[in-house]
Formats: C-alpha cells, sequence, structure tokens
C-alpha cells in the first residue's frame, strides 16, 4: 500500500499546515501595514514603537517565541486568570498560539515590505488626487494602495515562501500538522526517508504552487505599466 496508508493522514496534516500558514498571512498583513504607516507616520512614539516590533521581533529566533508564547504565555495567563478568582487551569490552544506566534513574526517582515512598498508610490499622485477633491480614504483606496501592493508583491511573494516552511515549528508544540504526522509515520514504520521526503514534496508543492500564483499576480498588477516604471 501506498506509503503504508499513512497519506490520508499526511494529507489532513496538509490542510493543517497550509490553514496555520493562510491564517498567519492574514494577521501578518495587518500588522504589516499597520507597522508600515506606523514607520511612515509624523508622530514620534508610533515611529519608536514600531521600530521597536520590527527589531525586536527580527532578532529573536522563531522556534525561541514560539515556546515563549505558547509555554510563557500559558503561565502567564493563568497567574492572571488566578490573581482575578479563576481556579480551574487554562490551556492555550497549540493553533491558536502558532498562527499568533507566526503571524506576529512575519507582521516585523512586512512592515519593512509595505514600508518600502509605500515609499515607491510618486507623491504627485497623492497630490493629485487631492486636487481632483478625492477624500484621503478615496486616495488610499483607488491610488496608493492598488499601486503600494504591486511595489509589495516580491516582498510579499518571499515572506510567503518563508512562512509557510516556518510552519513546521508548530509540531513543537503539539499541533497535529505535515510535519507531526510524518514524525508519527516515520516512528510507526521505521521509514524516516520515506516520510520525511513525502513532507518535503508537500511543502514543495505548497511553493511551488505559490510561486505561479504570484506570478500571475504580478503580471495582473502591471497590466498598463511600463517595465521601465516597475
Amino acid at each position: 500500500m501506498f506509503l503504508h496508508g499513512f497519506l490520508n493522514s499526511l494529507l489532513e496534516g496538509a490542510g493543517v499546515t497550509l490553514s496555520v500558514a493562510l491564517a498567519s498571512l492574514a494577521m501578518a498583513m495587518a500588522l504589516g501595514l499597520l507597522g508600515a504607516i506606523a514607520k511612515l507616520s509624523k508622530f514620534r512614539f508610533a515611529r519608536g514603537l514600531a521600530y521597536l516590533y520590527t527589531t525586536l521581533i527580527r532578532g529573536v529566533p522563531d522556534l525561541v517565541l514560539m515556546l515563549l508564547i505558547f509555554y510563557g504565555g500559558q503561565v502567564a495567563v493563568n497567574e492572571v486568570a488566578l490573581r482575578l478568582g479563576h481556579e480551574e487551569y487554562i490551556d492555550i490552544n497549540p493553533y491558536v498560539a502558532g498562527v499568533l506566534t507566526i503571524g506576529f513574526i512575519f507582521g516585523a517582515y512586512l512592515t519593512e515590505a509595505f514600508r518600502g512598498a509605500f515609499l515607491a508610490v510618486p507623491p504627485g499622485q497623492r497630490e493629485a488626487g487631492l486636487a481632483y477633491g478625492l477624500s484621503g480614504w478615496q486616495i488610499a483606496w483607488r491610488i496608493t494602495l492598488p499601486q503600494m501592493f504591486r511595489h509589495a508583491l516580491p516582498g510579499l511573494s518571499n515572506n510567503w515562501l518563508v512562512l509557510i516552511k516556518s510552519t513546521a515549528i508548530v509540531s513543537v508544540i503539539g499541533l497535529s500538522d505535515l510535519m507531526t504526522r510524518g514524525q508519527q509515520a516515520a516512528g510507526s514504520t521505521r521509514e524516516p526517508f520515506v516520510f520525511y521526503l513525502a513532507v518535503a514534496l508537500i511543502y514543495l508543492s505548497f511553493t511551488s504552487l505559490s510561486e505561479l500564483i504570484f506570478n500571475w499576480l504580478e503580471k495582473r498588477f502591471s497590466i498598463g505599466v511600463r517595465k521601465g516604471t516597475l
């Protein structure tokens, strides 16, 4: 039997991994936009807070942050709950901890990618929008964000490819993802090469499909734009 009957288990784990990656990407993009806006803000406090966030998060290993948030966060939550009179032990969901950690980490990287993309949009376009009587929200939605997104796509693509591979670390906190399923199958059959190779191929399929999607997006957002202006 192909993969000794563990194929369905691996595919289920792959679904969990992809779910974690997509949820983390959504959180990272939201944090990245907020961080980029803060870094470009006129307010010193906002710039300082964004700088501290990106410097601190990018300087600490992903695994350390994962363990800190899952185990350290669990202790902190229970300490606070105990002080508030809640005596039952509170378990942090590994899925939630994984998404929060990965999203928080890559939000710092996307902050820099989005900041550079915002700076790449010519300021004269905003001035032209104001001259036409557009509101700040209309300028952001119709002029700035579409162009910013086009400039941000290469950085977003690179960070997504790293992010989806980084989801493998959620296996250390007990989430039944692709990596965990591969480890279980390898231990049961004593064929680690076969199953870790299968895991690697599934990750490769994710990243290969992602590259095709991002290449399509870059072409789609570059319609009507001369190559010399990219």
